[in-house]
């Protein structure tokens, strides 16, 4: 065992604040990765805060990890020193179930093991995560990071990224289909570069007029203001698929409005209540769905994408010294759209 440094929290009214930590030495079938970035998902914030209660103590969250492979178990095959590289939500799965058998890793029967706040297969306890200096991950859940993106912005690609990608490409989206795009934050903003990247007719769907023209530079082809009634009777029953992105319960009727007969909503925020009155799906045979990240073969699929599109977030950059401001901007929707920390700042 090897101790790094990370920053984590020690209960759910605490601060980050630097921990020792101890990670594995390499297994025949490990990557090590030296972080060079690690991105800030609104989902760290819920775990450090316990919100969702189910955190384990010390919280060290991160899993839109960055950085360098510095060295390699002797049966790792695709990965060598100097790999430019990233680690996502997951770092273990059964391998054995039919969900895993299908590449889903993140619905696996037996249990995915998150990047942190994970069960521990090795040291036993949990998982820590990206806020750190070094990170040990069994090579199937690795993935390759196109070497001529802008690095640091490829950081919540890993969550953020894969998030929308994986229900656009399960629906199926395509050149010609008009798609909305509900809520501009970390995972709207990538929802809509993705769509419009897809060859969509892109909508932005939001209740801030403010944002439109944000919306626009990150590829919208429109912007329908949700409190406009005039404006969503204009649109009503015209989409072909609908990215909901909002991470709160929420209203779904009116969105449900817009779909075209046959075609489905997905939501990939709201994990609390949301109000749904089921005429709306009767009536046009329509779907209302979910989706949870994707599967590793999917998610490197979604950085080839990326690779080959010049996709990346749009982020602010900070230093680990200032995590606590973050979260509390990040509650405050004050980022555009995602914070990503530069991991050296943790050997200052």
């Amino acid at each position: 065992m090897k101790n790094v440094n990370a920053y984590a929290a020690k209960s759910n009214d605490a601060d980050l604040e630097p921990l020792d930590i101890e990670r594995r030495e390499i297994l025949d079938d490990d990557v090590k990765i030296e972080i060079d970035y690690c991105g800030v998902c609104h989902s760290d914030i819920h775990q450090v805060r316990n919100d969702w209660g189910n955190s384990k103590y010390p919280v060290v969250p991160g899993h839109e990890i960055i950085g360098r492979v510095i060295e390699v178990g002797k049966n790792v095959k695709n990965y060598k020193e100097g790999d430019l590289v990233g680690v996502g939500c997951m770092v273990d799965s059964c391998q054995k179930c039919q969900s895993c058998k299908d590449d889903l890793e993140q619905y696996c029967e037996n249990g995915m093991t998150a990047t942190y706040n994970g069960k521990d297969k090795h040291l036993g306890g949990h998982t820590f995560g990206g806020y750190s200096e070094m990170i040990v991950v069994k090579e199937k859940f690795v993935l390759k990071v196109p070497e001529n993106l802008d690095t640091k912005a490829v950081a919540p690609l890993l969550c953020a990224g894969i998030t929308t990608w994986s229900p656009l490409r399960q629906w199926n989206v395509k050149k010609g289909d008009k798609v909305g795009v509900v809520g501009l934050g970390g995972l709207g903003h990538m929802g809509v570069k993705f769509a419009s990247a897809l060859g969509a007719h892109t909508v932005m769907i939001t209740t801030s007029p403010s944002k439109a023209e944000d919306a626009k530079r990150l590829g919208a082809d429109e912007v329908l203001i949700s409190k406009d009634e005039d404006a969503m009777k204009k649109h009503q029953g015209t989409f072909d698929f609908i990215l909901n992105t909002v991470p709160v319960g929420h209203d779904t009727n009116p969105y449900i409005g817009l779909l075209k007969r046959d075609a489905t909503m997905t939501l990939v925020g709201a994990i609390d209540n949301v109000d749904l009155h089921g005429g709306g799906l009767i009536m046009g045979r329509k779907r209302l769905a979910g989706s949870l990240i994707g599967g590793i073969k999917e998610t490197q699929e979604m950085l080839d994408f990326c690779g080959e599109h010049n996709i990346v977030s749009d982020i602010e950059m900070i230093d680990i010294q200032n995590i606590n401001e973050a979260y509390d901007r990040v509650v405050k929707s004050d980022v555009k759209y995602r914070f990503v920390i530069d991991m050296k700042s943790i050997k200052n």
